[in-house]
C-alpha cells in the first residue's frame, strides 16, 4: 500500500465514528424530501443523498449497526474489507469489498435498509478506505447501534459474530 492509514486521516480530515473507525461527509444534497413523501419509519424531512468517506483500521472494526436507507459502500483503497450482513430474517451473508474480482471482491456494494451490518479489514497492519453513499440522506435519527444482548437474544445462530463486532452490552 502506497499510504498508511494516518495519512488518509490526515488528508481526509477523518474524525473518529461512533460505530469504529473514521470518517467525514463529504456531500449533502441541498435538496430534501418532505416528510410526508416518506415511508413512515422516518421521523422528518431528508436529503436526497449523504455520502461519506470512511477509514477502518484492521485492529478496529465497524459494529453492528442498521439504519433505514438502502447504503452503497464503494472500495478506494488499501486492504480488502468484509462486510458481515444480518437480514431480518437472520440469514447472514458475508461480502468483501476490494479490487481483485479474481478473489470475489466487488467495488461496491448496497446494504439492505434495516440490515444488521458490521464490517472488518482482512489483513492484519492494514486499512480499508472507502466511501458509504446513503439514499434518502443519512441522518443520525436513521442510525441503530448493535447491542449485544438484544442480537443475541436475536439471532443465536451469530453468537460468535456478534460477540466479536459489537460494543454495546
Amino acid at each position: 500500500m502506497p499510504y498508511e492509514a494516518s495519512y488518509w486521516i490526515n488528508k481526509l480530515k477523518l474524525q473518529k465514528h461512533p460505530e469504529g473507525g473514521y470518517f467525514r461527509e463529504v456531500y449533502r444534497s441541498g435538496e430534501v424530501i418532505h416528510k410526508k413523501s416518506l415511508p413512515e419509519r422516518y421521523s422528518g424531512f431528508r436529503n436526497f443523498s449523504t455520502s461519506i468517506y470512511f477509514l477502518l483500521e484492521s485492529h478496529d472494526f465497524s459494529a453492528f449497526h442498521r439504519i433505514k436507507s438502502d447504503e452503497t459502500w464503494h472500495f478506494y483503497s488499501g486492504a480488502p474489507i468484509t462486510l458481515f450482513i444480518i437480514r431480518p430474517d437472520g440469514k447472514l451473508f458475508e461480502i468483501t469489498l476490494g479490487n481483485d474480482p479474481e478473489k470475489n471482491q466487488v467495488l461496491q456494494f448496497v446494504v439492505g435498509k434495516n440490515y444488521w451490518f458490521a464490517a472488518k479489514v482482512i489483513q492484519n497492519n492494514s486499512y480499508s478506505l472507502v466511501g458509504c453513499t446513503v439514499a434518502p440522506g443519512f441522518d443520525f435519527d436513521d442510525f441503530e447501534m448493535g447491542k449485544k444482548l438484544e442480537l443475541l437474544k436475536r439471532f443465536p445462530q451469530h453468537s460468535k459474530l456478534i460477540q466479536l463486532l459489537t460494543i454495546l452490552e
